[in-house]
């Protein structure tokens, strides 16, 4: 049966443990905080690409096992967040046309309405995801 591959903040977990440091240690190590260290080890956020070589280092492991990590999937708020800019996008989006259109005298009133109406209704499902 084929291991399953962690994710980087797993990956970074692992390995710092193994080594017995704090994520205190850590930072000290790489000149972040604490706080930047656990938002790696819990997926928020990961290391800038050029710290690769010296967290390696620091983790006792080569930097080409951290980069073989998974990437974690969108978290539920992050996609929340997408569908809330889409939604103003596509508001926006409607509301420019309707207004470039009718000052080049390029759309009626009539074809005009059924656009501002799903611009309104991006709008409206942007504002309950929030």
């Amino acid at each position: 049966m084929e291991q399953e591959t962690k994710t980087l903040g797993a990956v970074i977990a692992a390995l710092r443990k193994q080594q017995n440091m704090t994520q205190a240690d850590l930072a000290a190590r790489m000149g972040v905080t604490d706080k930047a260290v656990s938002k790696w080890e819990r997926d928020l956020s990961c290391p800038e690409v050029t710290a690769f070589p010296r967290l390696a280092e620091a983790l006792g492991t080569t930097p080409q096992e951290l980069l073989q990590a998974k990437a974690p999937a969108p978290g539920k708020s992050e996609v929340q967040g997408l569908v809330k800019l889409i939604g103003r996008c596509v508001g926006l989006a409607a509301g420019v046309a309707v207004v470039a259109l009718s000052a080049l005298g390029q759309i009626s009133a009539d074809a005009a309405l059924p656009l501002l109406g799903l611009g309104l209704a991006a709008l409206a499902l942007a504002a309950l995801q929030g």
